[in-house]
């Protein structure tokens, strides 16, 4: 690859007064091994979308996602269907695609990794849902969509603090969701091992793309993986906080615990109905970005998108 763009986001993670400095130093790495690279800060959400399009447009082989996943997420939306690869340069918080990916988990790191790396073509997931504007949208996503729990998790994360304390702001938020949230179940149907359409009512639906989160999380489920053309689906059909708190802690110590009301699937579809009128809605995230409210509607994209990575160990 002999041209790219780097898209930084200068709001991502907890480093922001170094962050100019490390993305010039990674830049400089792959001008060093003669890639010609153009620099710029991403615009709010959309706006990076039209970025990397223009830098698309302008003959790039790679764009670089400097930042978190959110920053990766509006990136891919312009990246599936061509032939430009999504390279990664880590600065956000979770940083979980680049976990999975194994990138390492600095700017300067990860661009010289990046030299020797392969292209990967791989599947993404699409969902449609509806906006807060009652209209209907739609968003691709590489990591993972959630309705439910996580996503009014996201929907409630406050920026600065998030910006202030990094994955604390994920924890404190969380524990108070689940001391407090009413694990309200709404209905969803998905496709079964045998093409037949499987009736389910859950309190929180996780479909997934990664095997590896890094942190507290980690394998959240087990089973998923970018190099196949599904989601893995999990099932909350409980509202036992314990049993959520329980499956939180498998993951964390990477036991094989079966869990009584959470189920683990393969499917390529899953459709999400909201619970008739109610004062809370159910929210919808993708890459850890708060979308809109169910209803909504998951597939898979095949052959979608060219990624950057290390190889497999093999």
């Amino acid at each position: 690859m002999r041209k790219g763009a780097i898209l930084y986001n200068p709001l991502s993670g907890r480093r922001q007064k170094r962050r100019l400095e490390e993305v010039r130093k990674a830049a400089a790495v792959l001008r060093s091994a003669g890639m010609e690279i153009t620099v710029a800060p991403t615009l709010p959400a959309s706006g990076t979308s039209e970025q990397a399009r223009h830098a698309l447009e302008q003959g790039c082989e790679v764009v670089f996602a400097a930042g978190g996943d959110g920053t990766v997420h509006n990136i891919v939306q312009a990246l599936v269907g061509s032939d430009t690869a999504l390279g990664i340069l880590p600065l956000g918080t979770a940083n979980a695609l680049a976990h999975d990916l194994r990138i390492p988990l600095s700017a300067v790191g990860a661009a010289r990794a990046a030299l020797t790396s392969q292209v990967r073509r791989i599947a993404v997931g699409r969902v449609s849902y509806t906006g807060f504007s009652g209209n209907p949208a739609a968003q691709y996503f590489t990591v993972a969509m959630g309705a439910g729990v996580d996503a009014h998790l996201f929907h409630l994360l406050n920026p600065e603090t998030k910006m202030q304390l990094g994955m604390l702001a994920y924890y404190a938020r969380a524990t108070w969701l689940w001391c407090t949230d009413g694990l309200e179940r709404f209905p969803v149907s998905f496709g079964g091992a045998d093409g037949e359409t499987v009736q389910a009512e859950v309190s929180e639906l996780l479909a997934v793309r990664i095997a590896n989160f890094g942190g507290v999380l980690r394998e959240l489920a087990p089973g998923a993986a970018l190099d196949r053309d599904d989601l893995r689906l999990v099932l909350f059909r409980t509202r036992s906080r314990i049993q959520y708190l329980r499956y939180i802690l498998r993951g964390l110590v990477g036991a094989r615990w079966q869990i009584p009301g959470i189920e683990l699937v393969h499917s390529t579809r899953v459709s999400c109905q909201a619970r008739g009128p109610r004062e809370q809605p159910t929210y919808v995230e993708a890459d850890g970005e708060i979308l809109g409210v169910l209803p909504a509607e998951v597939s898979m994209v095949p052959d979608a998108l060219n990624i950057l990575a290390p190889a497999t160990p093999e």
